[in-house]
């Protein structure tokens, strides 16, 4: 897929600039041809020999290359601005992006952003509260707006010590990234918006009403449409099961139905496909308790209400999405996920039936998938990766264009 591509990488003056050689080296074992340009501070913290013999071209940081001797050579940000197939900055200082969003060029890097007709993406990479400051943020929506494509900075440890949104991502993520750009997956360029987990609902600050979904179908689901080519969302409920981090996984946690709903009808306008596999409470108390509710000799009754429906208000907007739900069934399964499937609005729906072997916690599935158009296919015991390919495989040919 990155074979004989051509990939611009402008590094700027952060500490994170320490990862592009592995992200070069990456690219160049792929068969990527990467030339790197470098402001004079990204010089502070990644050595130019070191990624000139990593991606085996001179690396520019300068209008004018000084050769051996008095020998000069013009290093031309127009030709540069066309060379590539896509310019990557990474890291993204805050300092460059100011400058890129007003068209600041007072250096190399700099005019041949100004200069470039291919596709650019940017990495931002700095501290928590730098990365969340106003200022930071209407840049990054400015060169948005100007059609650069944001790769949002990962969570964890950062240089000052603190945790939080900031770190560039790691190599490993945007070569994956940069591979699907190239890849020609039957998703590619589409949107898939995926729930999954359980919903909490509160009775009082520590109580709640919930279920034992884990997560795992809809996180098996998220990373088949990653491998397909798609940008996904993952509205997620509150489980333990971890998910890889994705340069193209956006995971929208959420505890309530209610907060899953909100998240999903966000996510749905931007979507093409849709599959609700989360596990939604159907109830919740009327009211939650402000303090923790004591333990008295004489029974308590709580109130419930019914939670959101967030599958029947998605079918009741859909428009061009392809609409997927779940029905996990004691009895009479088909006959009721058919109804559902009507009733919903939807156009395929995944039946099954708890088991040992099946249902919340397992690592395999079994289900009946049916189709709006009455076809209906049964499936093995398998394990919920194969239950999530069999899934899209069923989508992609249900699809209007396949």
């Amino acid at each position: 897929m990155l074979n004989g591509r051509r990939i611009l990488l402008g590094v700027t003056g952060g500490i994170a600039a320490y990862k592009t050689p592995q992200l070069v080296r990456l690219l160049v074992k792929a068969g990527a041809e990467v030339q790197v340009i470098m402001t004079e501070s990204a010089k502070e913290f990644v050595s130019e020999l070191v990624l000139s013999t990593v991606s085996k071209r001179p690396v520019l940081s300068s209008y004018v290359y000084q050769g051996e001797g008095a020998s000069k050579t013009w290093n031309s940000h127009v030709e540069l601005g066309l060379w590539p197939d896509l310019f990557l900055i990474t890291p993204l200082t805050a300092n460059t992006l100011a400058k890129m969003a007003t068209g600041q060029a007072d250096h190399l890097l700099l005019a041949t952003y100004l200069s470039a007709r291919c596709p650019v993406w940017v990495a931002p990479a700095m501290d928590l509260d730098m990365y969340q400051h106003p200022t930071t943020v209407r840049n990054l929506h400015l060169i948005e707006q100007d059609g650069v494509k944001v790769i949002p900075a990962e969570s964890g440890e950062l240089a000052s010590g603190l945790s939080g949104q900031g770190r560039m991502p790691e190599p490993e993520n945007l070569f994956a990234l940069l591979e699907q750009h190239f890849s020609d997956g039957p998703l590619q360029g589409k949107r898939v918006l995926i729930n999954a987990g359980p919903t909490y609902e509160a009775i009082d600050p520590v109580r709640f009403i919930g279920n034992h979904s884990s997560g795992k179908m809809g996180i098996a689901l998220a990373e088949e449409a990653l491998s397909l080519g798609a940008e996904v969302d993952l509205v997620l409920g509150p489980v333990n099961t971890e998910v890889t981090a994705h340069p193209l996984l956006h995971i929208h946690r959420v505890s309530s139905a209610e907060e899953m709903k909100v998240a999903c009808e966000n996510g749905f306008n931007n979507a093409a496909i849709a599959i609700m596999a989360a596990a939604v409470s159907d109830y919740r108390p009327t009211t939650i308790a402000s303090q923790k509710i004591k333990k008295q000799e004489a029974s308590l009754s709580i109130q419930l209400e019914p939670t959101p429906d967030i599958l029947k208000g998605l079918g009741e907007r859909k428009s061009h999405q392809f609409l997927v739900g779940f029905a996990l069934e004691t009895e009479h399964a088909e006959a009721n996920g058919l109804l559902k499937l009507q009733k919903k609005n939807l156009d395929l729906i995944v039946v099954n039936q708890p088991s040992d072997q099946t249902g919340f916690g397992t690592e395999t599935n079994q289900a009946v998938l049916l189709h709006r158009n009455g076809d209906r296919m049964p499936t093995d015991l398998v394990s919920k990766k194969e239950l999530s390919r069999i899934i899209f495989h069923q989508i992609i040919s249900a699809l209007p264009h396949a």
